[in-house]
């Protein structure tokens, strides 16, 4: 097995989809995963990147970013321990159009091109999971792309801050106005304003460097409604997580 693999580390399953494989293909992938350290500000893949791995983050956010030639960039889509990074290896594109980006640190496993297109040929759980979860994330794409277009910029942030909160799984987020603005793609003024009326009605708390929300429900309440088409079609296309935990973890849910 995979000297990464040591009992102190993460365990793969708390990336969600490798939970949902059934044992007998887990086993098989286990001793090919390499636990990797996702520094914030690292950039896994750049836009036209030949893609190696496929990363199963266990902890952390990466972005998916589209960059226009004249240096404006957009996030499209946040994938945290619910979803995986490298979809092109299974899809039979040799390149990613978008950058993917560390926005949040933490761990991931990752999986060598080889060995993804190997288990996934076979047809199993894998491939059923892997094609569900594509389908999820380009929801997720298409829905930012409407968001982007027709609501308001605070709905957008709100939408941001849920979406994250949500992956990380933590209340309180370590980032900064300026880098929400540069992935909506609006003025960091505008950030800095939304974000000091959603303190004042005591939805959030910012401090210098981090973002804590104090009243989920009515941060809920001002988002639009892409963040829940988002999180319902995840919840609608991936099948439930097993009742019995394995190696006494629990995968948390959104």
């Amino acid at each position: 097995m995979n000297s990464s693999l040591h009992a102190t580390n993460p365990s793969p399953r708390l990336n969600k989809i490798l939970a949902l494989l059934p044992d007998d293909e887990y086993a098989n992938l286990l001793p090919e995963l390499e636990l990797i350290e996702m520094p914030q500000g690292w950039t896994i893949a750049h836009s036209g990147d030949h893609v190696r791995y496929i990363h199963f983050p266990t902890s952390g956010i990466v972005s998916m970013i589209y960059q226009l030639e004249n240096g404006s960039a957009s996030e499209i889509a946040l994938v945290g321990n619910e979803g995986m990074i490298g979809i092109s290896v299974y899809m039979g594109g040799d390149s990613v159009p978008s950058s993917t980006t560390v926005q949040f640190a933490g761990q991931a496993y990752r999986l060598s091109r080889k060995a993804m297109q190997d288990e996934f040929s076979l047809g199993g759980e894998l491939q059923e999971i892997a094609l569900l979860y594509t389908q999820t994330l380009i929801a997720q794409t298409a829905q930012v792309v409407v968001c982007n277009q027709h609501h308001t910029a605070e709905q957008q942030v709100c939408r941001w801050i849920l979406m994250a909160v949500d992956r990380l799984q933590n209340l309180k987020i370590a980032f900064t106005h300026e880098k929400i603005s540069h992935l909506l793609g609006v003025r960091r003024e505008t950030v800095t304003a939304i974000a000091g009326n959603l303190q004042k009605g005591g939805l959030i708390t910012c401090t210098r460097g981090s973002i804590t929300v104090i009243d989920r429900p009515q941060l809920e309440n001002k988002v639009c409604e892409c963040y829940e088409a988002i999180k319902m079609e995840c919840d609608r296309l991936l099948p439930p997580l097993p009742k019995a935990p394995k190696n006494g973890l629990t995968w948390q849910r959104f």
